[in-house]
């Protein structure tokens, strides 16, 4: 998908507040800058603002002359308790303006966040953020958004700046729950590939030549994701096809072995080993291996 930027019409040039000006919050002010939002920044930090200021931000020295500045407050703080801490005393100069908070938490903390911003007058959009600082603004950056739709579409042009927006619904704690599962694929995918590049450091093999063949498995393998997800919607496990639950825990099992032959710690595959040893025990083996999703859905 190409993304046009910075070729907003002038009626979207909103004004915008951005509170907090670490890595995130900077570059996100930066791209709204360039994009032709007037811009208020403050941080808790003195000189923090400096460099946008130079570029053209108005800086502030107190937090509610910052929010009074602008319609749109987005706030991009370390985490929500941090975010809490700035809003709080400032409920009532946020009263009838938007809040967009940035930041990694959890669904409940983003719910939590929404009901305080309704008890006091204030639309609230919660955003995950799949994107590091130097990708937004740019092709790839992409932003997940939930809570207040009237406030998304309001300044969705301006948010598409950033990056992609998707908006996941009114549920405020959406946003979150996407993020946390697709890091959760992520870092998954990450572990794998550490704990394959060890077993072949076993034999000496670089880890750079085993990058390539894993991201070449990888990528392949993703092709079955939608197979896999028909039969945990389905809720119906029967399968035909040889990749059921006894089968892939015969290899699983050669792995954990391999892994302690060569002196590779199993700590990261030992617990899908448990997974699939607790299926084959409940009479499970013959069911399609997607059916460890119910073994990690029912927290064993």
């Amino acid at each position: 998908m190409t993304i046009e930027r910075n070729t907003m019409s002038q009626h979207d040039r909103s004004p915008v507040t951005v509170i907090g000006l670490g890595a995130m919050g900077t570059r996100i002010a930066e791209v709204l800058l360039a994009g032709g939002h007037p811009t208020t920044v403050w941080n808790r930090t003195p000189g923090r603002a400096d460099p946008l200021v130079a570029q053209g931000a108005v800086g502030s020295g107190d937090v509610a002359e910052a929010i009074t500045a602008s319609p749109l407050v987005i706030v991009c703080v370390l985490d929500y308790a941090a975010a809490r801490e700035i809003v709080e005393p400032v409920a009532g100069e946020l009263a009838g303006r938007t809040v967009i908070h940035y930041t990694t938490g959890t669904p409940r903390q983003a719910r939590e966040m929404a009901q305080w911003a309704a008890a006091h007058g204030i639309e609230y959009v919660d955003s995950g953020m799949m994107a590091t600082p130097p990708m937004i603004g740019k092709d790839g950056a992409r932003f997940l958004y939930s809570g207040s739709k009237d406030a998304f579409e309001r300044y969705r042009s301006g948010l598409e700046l950033l990056g992609t927006a998707e908006y996941f619904g009114e549920d405020a704690g959406l946003a979150s729950l996407y993020d946390l599962a697709l890091l959760s694929a992520m870092y998954g995918m990450f572990a794998g590939f550490f704990h394959g590049a060890a077993l072949v450091g076993s034999a000496g093999v670089p880890a750079a030549d085993f990058a390539g063949q894993a991201a070449a498995w990888v990528t392949a393998m993703t092709a079955g994701l939608p197979y896999d997800a028909a039969f945990i919607d389905s809720g119906d496990y029967t399968t035909a096809d040889e990749q059921t639950i006894a089968f892939n825990k015969s290899g699983f099992d050669t792995i954990v072995q391999a892994s302690r032959e060569e002196g590779v710690a199993v700590d990261l595959v030992a617990p899908l080993q448990a997974l699939l040893a607790h299926q084959v025990a409940e009479g499970n083996g013959a069911a399609s291996f997607a059916r460890v999703f119910e073994g990690i859905r029912a927290g064993r």
